[in-house]
């Protein structure tokens, strides 16, 4: 569900660039007041594991579409509302600085779409009320179910609302929205699959981490090895498993789009100053766009030829794309808790 720029106008774009960096300046205050070190290293696995699995793109059965796990719930209820923001800020913007995956102009509004509303609203509203102080495994999958599905429609509302009220998109209201809610429907009951499966795993292994975010109390003293360990692997299998799992469907909104239109190409004005300089940077801050080496992306598809020597070599990139922005995010994520971690003298 990551936005192009073609669906945003400089002003729609402008206002959630300053909502989200608002947002990311309270969420960096809160966090540092905690002052956890034992957010660091979570943060940075928690990151990694995030940006590897939203690369692995699952098919929606009957729609010739696909969907990807966002994520934001999951990072809240391992982290706490706060830092489950500045991780998916951090994951977002390494995505679209180092691979181009989401626009330049479009950042802040895909860091409000599937951070803010996740971590802000679902959590608190949905999971928590569900899930409970002292929550058992039904509860948890609950919770975890409904929290995804919940926030993942609100996201594909705010991409609706968002088009629509910058206006240089020939993307009516009524038909837009009634593509998007239910093809993200589908799709966030899978997340919800995903996020139990990792919220039982963390119950399993260190279920305190999960009573203490609840509280908002610190993580001093906790045993987390096994639950950054598991995480760990997991990124690190999704993201070299990228190529040969991950489906080449288009995405929810690009599948909406397309069912809208009748065309994969967004007819949008994009000849604004604003989106030209957004463009002009992204390319030339994108080591690996569209997850593959510059002269591979900017050539013909591979994937669409018959050699299989050809597709193994994307493959391959794809795969090296995927373990590097993961290790990436890692680091950056890992910095930023690592920062404001430390209190202020």
């Amino acid at each position: 569900m990551h936005m192009a720029d073609a669906l945003l106008s400089p002003a729609v774009g402008a206002a959630l660039w300053t909502a989200t960096a608002v947002a990311t300046v309270t969420c960096a205050r809160k966090v540092r007041e905690k002052a956890d070190a034992r957010l660091v290293p979570l943060m940075g696995v928690t990151g990694a594991f995030i940006f590897a699995a939203q690369m692995l793109n699952f098919a929606i059965p009957g729609t010739g579409s696909s969907g990807h796990l966002g994520g934001g719930l999951i990072l809240a209820v391992l982290l706490g509302p706060q830092a489950a923001f500045l991780v998916i800020a951090s994951v977002l913007s390494v995505q679209a600085l180092f691979f181009a995956d989401g626009g330049l102009l479009a950042l802040g509004a895909n860091i409000f779409n599937l951070g803010m509303l996740p971590a802000f609203v679902a959590y608190p509203l949905v999971y928590r009320l569900i899930a409970g102080a002292n929550p058992r495994r039904m509860r948890l999958i609950a919770g975890s179910v409904v929290g995804a599905v919940f926030g993942l429609q609100l996201g594909a509302l705010a991409v609706v609302l968002e088009t629509t009220l910058s206006g240089v998109s020939a993307l009516p209201f009524s038909a837009f929205i009634a593509l998007m809610l239910p093809i993200h429907l589908a799709i966030g009951l899978v997340e919800g699959a995903v996020t139990a499966a990792v919220v039982l795993f963390v119950a399993e292994a260190q279920p305190e981490l999960l009573e203490r975010n609840v509280r908002n109390t610190s993580l001093a003293g906790l045993n987390l090895r096994s639950v950054m360990a598991g995480l760990g692997i997991a990124a690190i299998l999704a993201g070299s498993s990228f190529a040969w799992l991950a489906s080449t469907d288009p995405d929810g909104l690009e599948w909406s789009i397309e069912r809208v239109t009748g065309s994969k190409e967004l007819a949008g004005n994009t000849t604004a100053a604003v989106h030209r300089a957004a463009a002009v940077l992204q390319a030339r801050t994108a080591v690996f766009p569209g997850y593959r080496r510059r002269d591979t992306a900017l050539g013909s598809d591979p994937r669409g030829d018959d050699s299989s020597v050809e597709r193994a070599a994307v493959d391959a990139e794809m795969n090296t794309a995927g373990v590097i922005g993961a290790g990436v995010t890692l680091g950056v994520a890992a910095l930023v808790g690592l920062v404001l971690s430390r209190r202020k003298r």
